[in-house]
Protein backbone atom coordinates (compact mmCIF):
# COMPACT_ATOMS: atom_id res chain seq x y z
CA UNK A 1 0.00 0.00 0.00
CA UNK A 2 1.58 3.27 -1.31
CA UNK A 3 0.23 6.02 1.36
CA UNK A 4 0.27 9.60 0.91
CA UNK A 5 3.67 9.81 3.76
CA UNK A 6 5.33 6.87 1.30
CA UNK A 7 4.52 9.24 -1.79
CA UNK A 8 5.79 12.74 -0.19
CA UNK A 9 8.90 10.78 0.80
CA UNK A 10 9.55 9.57 -2.39
CA UNK A 11 8.26 12.50 -4.61
CA UNK A 12 9.48 15.64 -2.04
CA UNK A 13 12.90 13.88 -1.30
CA UNK A 14 13.91 13.41 -4.54
CA UNK A 15 12.62 16.52 -6.63
CA UNK A 16 12.73 19.00 -3.58
CA UNK A 17 14.82 17.50 -1.04
CA UNK A 18 -19.24 5.68 -11.91
CA UNK A 19 -21.74 6.57 -9.22
CA UNK A 20 -23.45 9.70 -8.68
CA UNK A 21 -25.37 10.65 -5.78
CA UNK A 22 -27.69 14.00 -5.82
CA UNK A 23 -26.13 16.95 -4.42
CA UNK A 24 -27.15 17.42 -0.65
CA UNK A 25 -27.05 21.17 0.36
CA UNK A 26 -25.02 22.04 3.89
CA UNK A 27 -28.35 22.57 5.43
CA UNK A 28 -30.24 19.11 5.08
CA UNK A 29 -26.87 17.69 7.56
CA UNK A 30 -28.02 17.01 11.17
CA UNK A 31 -26.62 20.05 12.98
CA UNK A 32 -24.43 18.04 15.57
CA UNK A 33 -22.35 17.09 12.58
CA UNK A 34 -20.18 19.25 10.00
CA UNK A 35 -21.43 18.29 6.24
CA UNK A 36 -19.04 15.67 4.87
CA UNK A 37 -15.68 17.41 3.03
CA UNK A 38 -13.17 15.57 0.49
CA UNK A 39 -9.70 15.39 0.36
CA UNK A 40 -8.71 15.56 -3.22
CA UNK A 41 -5.19 13.20 -2.53
CA UNK A 42 -8.06 10.65 -3.33
CA UNK A 43 -8.02 12.21 -6.74
CA UNK A 44 -3.75 12.25 -7.26
CA UNK A 45 -3.91 9.93 -10.48
CA UNK A 46 -6.89 11.52 -12.64
CA UNK A 47 -7.96 15.17 -11.37
CA UNK A 48 -5.05 16.49 -13.04
CA UNK A 49 -6.94 15.49 -16.55
CA UNK A 50 -10.07 17.19 -15.85
CA UNK A 51 -10.10 19.65 -12.66
CA UNK A 52 -13.59 20.93 -13.12
CA UNK A 53 -15.47 18.03 -14.48
CA UNK A 54 -14.14 16.28 -11.08
CA UNK A 55 -14.78 19.23 -8.68
CA UNK A 56 -18.29 19.06 -10.48
CA UNK A 57 -18.79 15.05 -9.78
CA UNK A 58 -17.19 15.40 -6.31
CA UNK A 59 -20.12 18.28 -5.92
CA UNK A 60 -23.07 16.16 -7.28
CA UNK A 61 -21.88 13.33 -5.04
CA UNK A 62 -22.98 15.37 -2.08
CA UNK A 63 -19.72 16.84 -0.94
CA UNK A 64 -19.80 19.72 0.84
CA UNK A 65 -16.20 21.00 1.30
CA UNK A 66 -12.81 20.60 -0.05
CA UNK A 67 -9.20 19.97 1.06
CA UNK A 68 -6.59 20.56 -1.41
CA UNK A 69 -3.25 18.41 -1.37
CA UNK A 70 0.15 18.44 -4.38
CA UNK A 71 -0.71 17.44 -7.93
CA UNK A 72 1.35 16.05 -10.89
CA UNK A 73 1.01 19.58 -12.80
CA UNK A 74 2.43 21.83 -9.52
CA UNK A 75 0.18 24.45 -8.41
CA UNK A 76 -3.34 23.97 -7.50
CA UNK A 77 -3.88 21.23 -9.80
CA UNK A 78 -2.04 23.50 -12.94
CA UNK A 79 -4.28 27.10 -11.57
CA UNK A 80 -2.67 29.67 -9.38
CA UNK A 81 -4.52 29.58 -6.32
CA UNK A 82 -6.69 32.16 -6.34
CA UNK A 83 -8.41 30.93 -10.39
CA UNK A 84 -8.63 27.20 -8.34
CA UNK A 85 -10.96 28.71 -5.33
CA UNK A 86 -12.88 30.82 -7.88
CA UNK A 87 -12.92 27.50 -9.87
CA UNK A 88 -14.36 25.34 -6.17
CA UNK A 89 -16.64 28.06 -5.44
CA UNK A 90 -18.37 28.32 -9.04
CA UNK A 91 -19.23 24.30 -8.85
CA UNK A 92 -20.91 25.05 -5.20
CA UNK A 93 -18.06 23.82 -2.97
CA UNK A 94 -16.27 25.56 -0.28
CA UNK A 95 -12.16 25.06 -0.21
CA UNK A 96 -11.56 25.25 3.10
CA UNK A 97 -7.62 23.86 3.41
CA UNK A 98 -4.93 23.04 1.48
CA UNK A 99 -1.80 20.71 2.42
CA UNK A 100 1.86 21.75 2.90
CA UNK A 101 4.91 19.81 3.32
CA UNK A 102 7.00 20.81 6.23
CA UNK A 103 10.26 19.99 5.40
CA UNK A 104 12.48 17.91 2.81
CA UNK A 105 12.45 14.26 3.21
CA UNK A 106 16.07 12.60 3.11
CA UNK A 107 15.54 9.57 0.93
CA UNK A 108 18.36 6.48 1.38
CA UNK A 109 20.37 5.89 -2.09
CA UNK A 110 19.00 4.04 -4.37
CA UNK A 111 15.27 5.21 -3.59
CA UNK A 112 12.88 5.61 -6.78
CA UNK A 113 10.50 7.89 -8.24
CA UNK A 114 6.56 6.34 -7.26
CA UNK A 115 5.03 4.69 -10.33
CA UNK A 116 2.21 6.23 -12.21
CA UNK A 117 -1.13 4.72 -14.14
CA UNK A 118 0.58 4.13 -16.82
CA UNK A 119 3.72 2.28 -14.82
CA UNK A 120 5.97 5.09 -15.78
CA UNK A 121 8.11 7.26 -13.05
CA UNK A 122 6.12 10.09 -12.14
CA UNK A 123 7.09 13.57 -13.14
CA UNK A 124 6.18 16.36 -11.07
CA UNK A 125 7.11 19.56 -10.51
CA UNK A 126 9.30 20.54 -6.81
CA UNK A 127 7.31 20.25 -3.82
CA UNK A 128 7.46 23.85 -2.24
CA UNK A 129 8.07 23.93 1.76
CA UNK A 130 7.02 25.55 5.19
CA UNK A 131 11.25 25.27 6.10
CA UNK A 132 11.82 27.18 2.86
CA UNK A 133 8.94 28.34 1.38
CA UNK A 134 6.53 29.58 4.05
CA UNK A 135 5.81 32.61 3.19
CA UNK A 136 5.22 32.17 -0.41
CA UNK A 137 3.31 29.03 0.79
CA UNK A 138 1.06 31.39 3.13
CA UNK A 139 0.38 34.46 0.47
CA UNK A 140 -0.91 31.70 -1.96
CA UNK A 141 -3.03 30.73 0.53
CA UNK A 142 -4.33 33.70 1.79
CA UNK A 143 -5.38 34.54 -2.47
CA UNK A 144 -6.83 31.45 -2.77
CA UNK A 145 -9.51 32.31 -0.05
CA UNK A 146 -8.11 29.29 2.19
CA UNK A 147 -8.94 29.15 6.01
CA UNK A 148 -6.61 26.31 6.77
CA UNK A 149 -3.15 25.49 5.97
CA UNK A 150 -2.19 22.01 7.22
CA UNK A 151 1.35 20.66 6.97
CA UNK A 152 0.69 17.22 5.59
CA UNK A 153 4.06 15.76 6.56
CA UNK A 154 7.45 16.58 8.21
CA UNK A 155 10.81 14.28 8.91
CA UNK A 156 10.11 12.61 12.59
CA UNK A 157 12.47 10.11 12.19
CA UNK A 158 15.28 10.89 14.93
CA UNK A 159 15.23 13.62 17.93
CA UNK A 160 16.79 16.25 15.59
CA UNK A 161 14.02 16.05 12.75
CA UNK A 162 11.28 16.32 15.59
CA UNK A 163 12.94 19.20 16.63
CA UNK A 164 13.43 21.09 13.90
CA UNK A 165 10.04 20.35 12.32
CA UNK A 166 8.88 21.43 16.15
CA UNK A 167 11.14 24.77 15.09
CA UNK A 168 9.41 25.29 11.45
CA UNK A 169 5.98 24.89 12.47
CA UNK A 170 6.30 27.25 15.53
CA UNK A 171 7.63 30.17 12.77
CA UNK A 172 4.98 28.99 10.23
CA UNK A 173 2.29 28.89 13.05
CA UNK A 174 3.23 32.73 13.83
CA UNK A 175 3.08 34.14 10.42
CA UNK A 176 -0.13 32.31 9.45
CA UNK A 177 -1.54 34.06 12.27
CA UNK A 178 -0.65 37.82 11.27
CA UNK A 179 -1.63 36.37 7.82
CA UNK A 180 -5.03 35.74 8.96
CA UNK A 181 -4.90 31.78 8.44
CA UNK A 182 -4.70 29.06 10.94
CA UNK A 183 -1.88 26.25 10.72
CA UNK A 184 -2.70 23.04 11.80
CA UNK A 185 -0.49 19.20 11.66
CA UNK A 186 -1.71 16.02 9.89
CA UNK A 187 -0.20 12.99 11.15
CA UNK A 188 0.55 9.84 9.58
CA UNK A 189 1.63 6.36 10.84
CA UNK A 190 5.39 7.24 12.02
CA UNK A 191 4.38 10.17 14.38
CA UNK A 192 3.27 7.54 16.75
CA UNK A 193 5.90 5.31 16.77
CA UNK A 194 8.45 5.71 19.47
CA UNK A 195 12.47 7.69 18.57
CA UNK A 196 14.77 6.79 21.24
CA UNK A 197 11.74 6.44 24.27
CA UNK A 198 9.48 9.43 23.15
CA UNK A 199 6.56 9.57 20.89
CA UNK A 200 6.72 12.17 18.02
CA UNK A 201 3.14 13.23 17.97
CA UNK A 202 3.22 14.06 21.76
CA UNK A 203 6.40 15.98 20.86
CA UNK A 204 4.40 18.01 18.69
CA UNK A 205 1.41 18.11 20.75
CA UNK A 206 3.48 19.45 23.36
CA UNK A 207 6.42 21.59 21.56
CA UNK A 208 3.57 23.90 19.46
CA UNK A 209 0.24 25.25 20.36
CA UNK A 210 -1.51 24.07 17.10
CA UNK A 211 -4.80 23.12 16.32
CA UNK A 212 -4.20 19.06 15.06
CA UNK A 213 -5.61 17.51 11.93
CA UNK A 214 -6.08 14.26 12.82
CA UNK A 215 -6.00 11.01 10.47
CA UNK A 216 -7.94 8.70 12.76
CA UNK A 217 -6.92 5.66 11.04
CA UNK A 218 -3.35 6.26 11.12
CA UNK A 219 -3.47 7.03 14.37
CA UNK A 220 -5.41 3.84 14.79
CA UNK A 221 -2.85 1.83 12.80
CA UNK A 222 -0.10 3.32 15.36
CA UNK A 223 -1.76 1.73 18.30
CA UNK A 224 -3.26 5.44 19.84
CA UNK A 225 -7.36 5.78 20.61
CA UNK A 226 -8.38 8.86 19.05
CA UNK A 227 -10.69 9.35 21.54
CA UNK A 228 -8.29 9.20 24.50
CA UNK A 229 -6.08 11.32 22.88
CA UNK A 230 -9.54 13.67 22.59
CA UNK A 231 -9.89 13.24 26.33
CA UNK A 232 -6.30 14.47 26.87
CA UNK A 233 -5.61 17.33 24.44
CA UNK A 234 -9.79 18.45 24.50
CA UNK A 235 -10.83 20.87 21.47
CA UNK A 236 -7.62 20.83 19.44
CA UNK A 237 -8.79 18.73 17.23
CA UNK A 238 -10.38 21.09 14.87
CA UNK A 239 -10.04 19.19 11.70
CA UNK A 240 -10.67 15.33 11.14
CA UNK A 241 -9.00 12.62 8.10
CA UNK A 242 -11.46 9.89 7.99
CA UNK A 243 -10.82 6.38 5.99
CA UNK A 244 -11.23 2.94 7.12
CA UNK A 245 -9.45 -0.02 7.50
CA UNK A 246 -9.66 -3.68 6.89
CA UNK A 247 -9.06 -6.10 10.34
CA UNK A 248 -5.04 -6.30 9.48
CA UNK A 249 -4.75 -2.45 8.92
CA UNK A 250 -3.17 -2.57 5.63
CA UNK A 251 -6.23 -2.22 3.53
CA UNK A 252 -7.32 0.97 3.12
CA UNK A 253 -11.32 1.03 2.35
CA UNK A 254 -14.09 3.40 2.28
CA UNK A 255 -15.64 4.51 5.09
CA UNK A 256 -17.84 2.13 7.43
CA UNK A 257 -16.51 -0.69 5.29
CA UNK A 258 -13.90 -1.97 7.89
CA UNK A 259 -13.04 -2.10 11.46
CA UNK A 260 -13.06 1.40 12.61
CA UNK A 261 -16.42 2.46 14.93
CA UNK A 262 -17.08 5.87 13.27
CA UNK A 263 -19.76 5.81 15.36
CA UNK A 264 -17.93 6.52 18.65
CA UNK A 265 -15.76 8.65 17.12
CA UNK A 266 -18.39 10.94 15.81
CA UNK A 267 -20.43 10.87 19.34
CA UNK A 268 -16.63 12.49 20.53
CA UNK A 269 -17.01 15.32 18.13
CA UNK A 270 -17.55 18.40 20.53
CA UNK A 271 -14.72 17.10 22.72
CA UNK A 272 -12.20 16.97 19.98
CA UNK A 273 -13.46 20.66 19.10
CA UNK A 274 -14.31 19.21 15.25
CA UNK A 275 -14.92 21.76 12.62
CA UNK A 276 -14.28 20.20 9.29
CA UNK A 277 -13.74 16.33 8.68
CA UNK A 278 -12.46 15.09 4.68
CA UNK A 279 -12.77 11.53 3.28
CA UNK A 280 -9.68 10.55 1.99
CA UNK A 281 -8.68 7.43 0.24
CA UNK A 282 -5.34 6.40 -1.15
CA UNK A 283 -5.29 6.20 -4.61
CA UNK A 284 -8.02 3.88 -5.04
CA UNK A 285 -8.80 1.98 -8.24
CA UNK A 286 -12.02 3.72 -8.45
CA UNK A 287 -12.23 6.69 -6.70
CA UNK A 288 -15.71 7.65 -7.63
CA UNK A 289 -16.88 4.11 -5.95
CA UNK A 290 -14.81 4.70 -3.06
CA UNK A 291 -16.17 8.05 -2.14
CA UNK A 292 -19.93 6.67 -2.76
CA UNK A 293 -20.05 4.28 -0.29
CA UNK A 294 -18.25 6.59 2.26
CA UNK A 295 -20.93 9.23 1.30
CA UNK A 296 -23.94 6.24 1.75
CA UNK A 297 -22.23 5.22 5.18
CA UNK A 298 -22.18 9.17 6.55
CA UNK A 299 -25.34 9.86 5.42
CA UNK A 300 -26.38 7.13 7.54
CA UNK A 301 -24.07 8.20 10.14
CA UNK A 302 -25.78 11.92 10.32
CA UNK A 303 -28.75 11.82 9.22
CA UNK A 304 -30.65 14.65 7.36
CA UNK A 305 -33.46 16.26 8.66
Amino acid sequence: MQNRRTFIRQGAGLLAGGFALSALPVARWASSYPPPGIQLFTFFNQIDGDVSGTLNRIAETGYVNVESAFSKKGGYYGYKAKPFGELIKSVGLNWKSHHVLGAPFKLPPGSKMPLGADGKPLVIPPMLNLRDNMQELIDEAVAGGVEWLVCASTPVSTPDEIRASIEVLNRSDEACKKAGLRLAYHNGVAEFHEVEGKIPYQMILEGTNLKMELDLAWAIKGGHDPIDLFRHHPGRFPLWHIKDLDNTYEVVLPVGMGTIDYKSLFAAADTAGLEYYFVEDEMPKDAWASITTSMKYLRQLAPVK
